[in-house]
Formats: structure tokens, sequence, C-alpha cells
């Protein structure tokens, strides 16, 4: 039974006196150790947003690059999550590495990152996502799974091994107002500290779990 399923944290503990003052560099460290210990996916982030009604969504994206101002990740400029964030710029981050017994939740507010840095991105993909970016018509509704084949062979025979940016296609930077560090403890007594910007500057709190 699902009520059954239990278990305890005891991988490690986190203390908001040990923690660095900045939390970009301290999601690095733990961005760190979750590569080292082969977490599966550890760059995997859920990306929530909401639409016109206030109804939330959330997908899974891929974290490619962090910043000192914040976390980037590329998309489809037409697809659903696109317009929510044309629509409320307000968004989550969450990051779950189950090996580590660790979560990082993050708010903040989303601006798309320059043309040329979104160039240099996609340029440096696998050929074959870059010819994906072209086939796909992202959340449209589409008749069926041979459609996207026949994209996929259309845009590959149009541009070769040369195939440049969609200009609907780019990258978004997602500046953090909070970030929360969760490392599971034995009993629920998870460690929970919280970084929340306050005149400019983070201030670090402990939050029961």
């Amino acid at each position: 039974m699902l009520h059954d399923i239990r278990k305890q944290y005891m991988f490690s503990s986190l203390d908001e006196k040990e923690v660095l003052p900045n939390p970009i560099e301290q999601f690095d460290v733990w961005l760190d150790e979750a590569i080292k210990h082969n977490q599966s996916e550890p760059t995997a982030m859920v990306v929530s947003t909401v639409d016109e009604n206030l109804q939330p969504h959330s997908r899974i994206v891929l974290l490619k690059d962090v910043q000192p101002e914040g976390f980037v990740f590329f998309t489809n400029y037409e697809g659903h999550k696109a317009r929510q964030i044309a629509f409320n710029n307000q968004v989550s981050l969450l990051f779950f590495w189950p090996q580590l017994e660790r979560q990082v939740r993050i708010t903040g507010q989303v601006e798309k990152v320059s043309d040329a840095i979104s160039t240099v991105y996609f340029l440096s993909r696998p050929l074959e996502s870059r010819i994906g970016a072209w086939a796909s018509p992202q959340s449209q509704v589409i008749r069926s799974k041979d459609f996207l084949e026949q994209q996929y062979e259309y845009y590959m025979q149009k541009f070769g091994e040369n195939v440049p940016k969609p200009p609907h296609w780019g990258g978004y930077l997602v500046k953090p107002t909070s970030i929360e560090f969760w490392q599971g403890r034995p009993n629920r007594l998870h460690d929970r500290v919280i970084y929340r910007i306050e005149s400019g500057e983070w201030k670090i709190s402990r939050l029961a779990p």
C-alpha cells in the first residue's frame, strides 16, 4: 500500500551556519556533488508557470548554464511555457536529487537571454537535436507521429549539416528571488535553509520541516 512506503533519510545534514553566503555558489556545490555521485539526470529541473486562468503548469527541462545572475534553459518560444512566461514572468524551479536526499526550490523572474547566447548554444547541440527544433511545432496539436517524422526528413534535406537557429527558439534566464536548500533527515526533521533577497542582499534563514 502507498501509505506503507517510507524511507529514513540519513545521507547528510545541512546547517545554515555552514552554507556559503551566496546561494548560486551553494547551488554549484550541490550540483557538483550530484554529478559526482552519478545522480540520474542531475541537471533535470521542474519549471512551473501559470497561464491566463492562473492554472499552474509544470514540466521537466534541463538546466544548461548557471550564471552569477541565475539559471539558464532553452526552449521553443512558441510553446505553452513560453506563452505563459509572456503572460507572467514569475516562475519556480525544482531540482530533486533522490540519491543525495536533496531538493532545491527556486522562485524568481525569468527573461530571455540574448540571441547571440542562444545561437552559440544552439550550434553546440547535436545535429539531430538542431533539426528537431525545426521539425516540432511545440505544444501544437499534430495529426500523427508520421507528421513529425516527415517534418524531420524535410528539414534534414533542407539544411543538411548547416542547421541555423530557428528564430522562434532560444534561452531564458531565471533570476532568483529565493532559493531553498532541503536536506532529508531522520524522522522527517528535515533541514531547510532558505536564501531571500532583501534590500539587494541575500539573507539566510532556517525553516521548520
